[in-house]
Formats: structure tokens, C-alpha cells, sequence
């Protein structure tokens, strides 16, 4: 079996593989962690080995799954949820899609927690980012919507000659059975979207790449965001929320207005009005949102 620091570093493709990473880690921790502080409904855990210490992400309370038996009752949940949408069949309770958001959140975190005790800080940012935008794309894959990252070459003139800008797009989805964008081009119909573990220091990008993305393509073009949550540990024993929601209002009201963004974890801010009117749980984006994309 690969060592689990570097099974936690290897590309994922299935939601099977992420479960069972996820499993691995979740039997690892007990044997490592020390203690923890509990702080507005998140946990930062902490490990203390061979005079290492160590402190984990902010884990939140009500999100995280712990129990292994109800880890395993939810996969199968999220499994039953992800055939009803790919059927089309979209009528869902809340349990349902509250397990959506839950059971990826757990996914996510156990990946996060264990890059944050066994690899580097910084190789870790860039691998949880990783399996994040990879376990997006799995669930739209498994729930039948063609999806592809693309990056579109925007061409320029300089004194050199025509060089090409590089516009990374993570994932662009489509109602088509084959994605219809290119690098060239963009489908009016597609869907851009952002993938990133949080939007601290890159929501406006979001926002700046719309405006470009349909100056170049010359049509409107649907973008959203999809994000695991807005917090991180402050020090070693507090959190902070890193949602910058006037800066969203304002890049709102006067760049443009992206078609949504959507949280496993939602920060607080995000909860409330205006704010509730752009931002939501992710589960409301694959049970719903997404085809009412699709259908405008």
C-alpha cells in the first residue's frame, strides 16, 4: 500500500478514492493528536510528536462527520443523492442535501488535516487545493454533466509581436454530452467556474476574469465560484473569517455580478442579507442551481 503522505499527494478520480484516503487519515489522527481548543463551533486540533507540534485547520462541529459508523451511513447517502440527480430526479428533503455539503466537507478537511501533519506547509497548500478542485470535478462527473478545465488564449500585440495571455478557467461545465468550449473560444451556454478552498486573496479574480472572459469572447458569460469555506486559524488557538464582504458588494455593484457562489462551509456574513441572495451551501448548486443555469 502507498504511504499515506504520499497517497494524500496523488492525483484522486473517483469519489471512492477520496472516501477511502479519507479513511485512512481519520484511523491515523487518533494515534497522533494531542489535544484541542474549541472556538466559535470550530476545533483546531493539535499534534505533539517527537518534539514536533503541529496545529490542524479549523475544523467546524457541526459540518465535520466524526463518527465512523455515520461516516459510512452518509457515503451511501451521498452515493443514493448523487444516482437521484444524475437521473434527474430532483426533488430532495433537507437531510438530503445538508448531507451533500456535510459528507464533502468531511471528505475535504480529513485530505486538509492530513497534508497539514505530514507534508511540507507549502507543498501542502498547493495539494489540498488539488484534491479540492478534483473532487468538484468528480462530483460533476458522477452526476452526469460534462465538465473540462480550459485555458483560453487570449492573443495581445506588443512591440514583440502577438503574444498569448493564458486565462485559466479550473472547470467549465456544459449541458452538452462534450464540453463545446475550446481554448479558443467559449459557449455562451457553458458555465465557468472558480475552484478554490477559499476566496481570501482571490475572489476579485473571479470577478476580473468575467469582465474579461466576455470582453474577449463577446457575449455574456455565466461564471460562479465554488469555495470550501472562509476561515482559518488565528495563532495556534483562534480562528478569523476571511470573507471580505463589502469588497464583494462593492466589486458586485460596480464591476458585475457572477451567477453565484457556493460554500461547503459558509462563513456567518454569508448567512445574512445581501449577502444570502448571491451566496449558498454547494448542495443547492448541484441539486438545482445548475440546471436553472443551464436553462437561461
Amino acid at each position: 500500500m502507498t504511504p499515506l503522505d504520499k497517497d494524500l499527494q496523488k492525483n484522486k478520480n473517483t469519489i471512492e478514492d477520496f472516501y477511502s484516503i479519507s479513511k485512512r487519515v481519520r484511523e491515523y489522527l487518533p494515534n497522533v493528536l494531542s489535544g484541542s481548543v474549541d472556538k466559535k463551533g470550530y476545533t483546531i486540533f493539535v499534534s505533539d510528536v517527537a518534539n514536533s507540534k503541529r496545529y490542524l485547520r479549523p475544523i467546524n462541529k457541526v459540518l465535520y462527520i466524526q463518527d465512523e459508523t455515520i461516516f459510512e451511513q452518509s457515503y451511501q447517502i451521498f452515493l443514493q443523492t448523487l444516482s437521484k440527480i444524475k437521473s434527474r430526479n430532483l426533488e430532495f428533503k433537507k437531510d438530503e442535501k445538508d448531507n451533500i455539503n456535510s459528507f464533502l466537507y468531511t471528505i475535504q478537511q480529513s485530505i486538509g488535516a492530513g497534508l497539514d501533519l505530514m507534508v511540507d506547509p507549502n507543498s501542502a497548500r498547493k495539494h489540498v487545493g488539488n484534491r479540492f478542485e478534483e473532487l468538484i470535478r468528480v462530483v460533476f462527473t458522477d452526476i452526469g454533466i460534462s465538465n473540462k478545465r480550459i485555458v483560453l488564449r487570449i492573443p495581445y500585440n506588443t512591440d514583440e509581436g502577438e503574444k498569448i495571455y493564458k486565462c485559466e478557467n479550473d472547470l467549465v461545465l456544459s449541458p452538452f454530452e462534450k464540453v463545446a468550449s475550446t481554448p479558443e473560444q467559449l459557449n455562451e451556454k457553458e458555465i465557468v467556474v472558480s475552484v478554490k478552498t477559499t476566496s481570501k486573496d482571490r475572489m476579485g479574480k473571479m470577478f476580473i476574469d468575467k469582465i474579461l472572459l466576455e470582453k474577449f469572447v463577446k457575449h455574456p458569460q455565466k461564471v460562479v465560484g465554488i469555495f470550501n469555506n472562509d476561515v482559518q486559524r488565528k495563532k495556534n488557538n483562534d480562528i478569523s473569517f476571511t470573507l471580505v464582504s463589502g469588497l464583494f458588494m462593492v466589486y458586485t455593484k460596480f464591476l458585475t455580478e457572477v451567477e453565484g457562489v457556493y460554500y461547503l462551509d459558509p462563513p456567518p456574513t454569508a448567512q445574512k442579507e445581501p449577502y444570502n441572495r448571491y451566496m449558498k451551501p454547494f448542495s443547492e448548486l448541484i441539486t438545482s442551481d445548475v440546471f436553472k443555469l443551464f436553462a437561461s
